[in-house]
């Protein structure tokens, strides 16, 4: 049985740590690194070009910040599993960040060990969130409205979904491709833990209807 490997893309603005990461990956040969990149900009172009599969992403970088980053890459269509590889052991990045799309939340004085373990779980379709944060999530409660996790560009597709729109038709609304659009409303469906456009439809309603 042939091993599947993950592209990866990193990026960081600090040089030095792109090679340290990259160096940690090349141990493990679930992994192979596809690109890096510097700052935000870079890093959006870079994810359409080569489609990875994870993108570890940096938090504190000059320029783009990592959510904005993030949340470029969301409404860019981008699909892949982005993991935050952070030294912010602060709840409010933790929280930020999880709600714009991120599918972890890493603090870089993780054990090695342990840091691959948590891409390889991120890379099989888990959520992962360093131990040390995962307490904050926990008290975060059940409170917290799910249509807070979406981006705006998520948002609008639901919008226009809502209306009864297909996907052919979502697309020429917003200007975007109609492959984007089904990108978009696989992220929505995940956030919003349902499993059909429909569900997603009436609790949008119920939620505007508030």
């Amino acid at each position: 049985m042939v091993m599947k490997q993950y592209r990866v893309m990193i990026v960081d603005d600090h040089p030095l740590m792109r090679r340290g990461i990259k160096q940690l990956l090349g141990l493990d040969a679930r992994f192979g690194v596809v690109a890096e990149a510097g700052n935000g900009s870079e890093a959006v172009a870079l994810a359409l070009q080569h489609t990875p599969d994870v993108i570890l992403l940096d938090l504190n970088m000059k320029g783009m910040s990592g959510l904005d980053t993030l949340r470029a890459l969301r409404d860019e269509g981008v699909d892949a599993r982005i993991i935050v590889l952070t030294v912010s052991d602060a709840r409010s990045d933790l929280y930020a960040l999880i709600d714009a799309g991120a599918d972890g939340y890493l603090l870089k004085d993780s054990e090695p060990e342990q840091l691959l373990e948590h891409i390889s779980t991120a890379a099989e379709g888990q959520n992962v969130i360093s131990d040390a944060m995962a307490d904050y999530l926990l008290a975060r409660g059940e409170q917290r409205d799910p249509f807070a996790a979406l981006t705006e560009r998520e948002l609008d597709v639901l919008q226009e979904v809502a209306r009864g729109l297909s996907n052919k038709q979502v697309a020429a609304q917003l200007h975007i491709s109609e492959e984007t659009v089904k990108v978009h409303i696989r992220n929505i469906l995940r956030k919003l833990d349902v499993r059909s456009r429909v569900a997603a439809t009436v609790m949008y309603l119920e939620h505007k209807s508030q």
